[in-house]
């Protein structure tokens, strides 16, 4: 079994550094310019991130199922897939945040036609870097660090983005010119990140079992509905990335009205951020001794309690910052860890159906990121809607309790559920997974019609 060098895991890692530095500018700054900059009601913002994501998300077995009946070539079978697309991905990260002067209802067709397209494309980016993990190696301690190098890549792109951006937006007094210059430097690093990432990793596992076929549906329907750690992740995933993208998504909405100045949000994501890299940091340690389910019930505990108390707690900014960070480490640490679950449960379709399919497992995982990010803004912007905020202006006491709301209480209780789903529901523990891989290994399967 190879074992990867520090360098190709730190470069995996790159991959979702670049890819935050494109998905988080649509996921805590988008509707900020929607809102605020081109006048679109909370209400009308909220169902564009609603429906595009949604749709987002049905794209995401297409993609899918393209790359899987892809067959590798000279730079693999999922890294020139992701460049490519990588490049695509980032113009259109910069056309979200441009909008034509003309009337609302143009506003709102060309926003639903520029984020449908991007989001379209995110997934031919996402889908097969999300996949190259389970084709770099089978090792358990690799994959683990690798889940916590792609995860600090993450926080590292929310961490920088969080505290250059709005810099970069408050620089221009017009901040329909601070917005796609903001953008277009972001979409910059993200391509030479991605870069990084496509040159120096490799496509080693070779699939024992039947691959490069056409997809029926009854394929899909037993490769998905058939593997339980997957339903598992899913399940999860619905209810951790609604709570990241949930809190992201308000924070500059909350320290401009709640906590009273816009330019804390730098200040506040550099702590809050900056922490939780330093915490998942811990995560291969904590794996090592306690394995990835105990690992992410750990974190679970951290973020429940955290943003329970940010909740009941009177609101002042030194509160509201430390609870904010102790919960969002919670949170990173399941987070980072479900990148490994991810692999190992591709290796686990394997092993239960003869197939391999990485794309369609690691689309069907996406389907509930997507699902999840709609499941977020619908609560974000619907929160905003119900509570009558009002762009630019003093917000009421129900706003800012809406606000708060959003930022603490529903994170509480969106990772109580996750928690119960991965107690409960995910039994593919360290050591099965090692029988897993030494069956895969020696050609057997636990379905044996091949």
């Amino acid at each position: 079994m190879k074992k990867l060098s520090l360098k190709e895991k730190i470069s995996y890692g790159f991959g979702d550094f670049g890819n935050g530095f494109m998905f988080d500018l649509g996921q805590a700054y988008l509707s900020k310019f929607f809102t605020d900059v081109c006048n679109i009601p909370a209400t009308a913002a909220k169902n564009i991130f609603v429906i595009t994501k949604i749709f987002d998300a049905f794209m995401d077995p297409i993609a899918g199922s393209t790359i899987d009946s892809r067959k590798p070539g000279k730079f693999g079978k999922f890294r020139p897939v992701m460049m490519i697309s990588s490049i695509i991905l980032a113009v259109l990260t910069i056309v979200t945040f441009i909008m034509p002067d003309m009337s609302i209802r143009n506003k709102l067709i060309y926003a639903y036609a520029a984020y449908m397209i991007w989001g379209f494309v995110y997934s031919f980016t996402n889908i097969p870097y999300g996949s190259l993990a389970s084709v770099m190696t089978q090792d358990v301690d690799d994959r683990s660090q690798m889940a916590t190098f792609r995860q600090a890549g993450s926080l590292g792109a929310q961490l920088i983005t969080g505290i250059a951006f709005v810099p970069i937006l408050t620089y221009f007094t017009d901040p329909r010119i601070g917005y796609p210059v903001a953008a277009t430097i972001m979409a910059l690093v993200g391509i030479i990140s991605f870069y990084i990432c496509f040159r120096n990793t490799r496509e080693n596992v070779k699939p024992k079992g039947r691959t490069h076929e056409k997809l029926t549906f009854n394929d899909y329907k037993k490769a998905v509905f058939t593997n339980k750690p997957l339903i598992a992740v899913i399940l999860m995933t619905l209810f951790t990335i609604s709570a990241m993208n949930a809190n992201n998504q308000m924070m500059i909405y909350y320290c401009q009205y709640a906590l009273g100045d816009i330019k804390l949000q730098p200040l506040v994501n550099t702590i809050m951020i900056g922490c939780s890299i330093i915490g998942i940091a811990a995560i291969p340690k904590l794996v090592a001794k306690f394995g990835k389910k105990k690992t992410a019930m750990i974190g679970f505990a951290i973020g429940i309690v955290a943003n329970g108390l940010n909740f009941v707690l009177p609101a002042n900014f030194y509160t509201f910052t430390i609870l904010v960070t102790i919960g969002y480490a919670g949170l990173a640490i399941p987070n980072g860890v479900t990148w490994a679950f991810v692999s190992d449960v591709i290796d686990y379709g394997e092993w239960h159906t003869g197939k391999r399919k990485e794309g369609i497992i690691y689309a069907a995982f996406n389907f509930a990121r997507k699902i999840a990010q709609s499941i977020a803004a619908y609560v974000t912007l619907g929160a905003l809607g119900l509570t009558g905020y009002i762009p630019n202006a003093e917000q009421t006491s129900g706003a800012l309790l809406g606000m708060k709301a959003v930022m603490a209480l529903y994170p509480a209780v969106a990772l109580t559920i996750a928690a119960i789903i991965v107690f409960v529901l995910y039994d593919l523990t360290d050591e099965k997974y090692k029988i897993i891989v030494k069956d895969l290994d020696e050609g057997k399967f636990e379905d044996k019609i091949m």
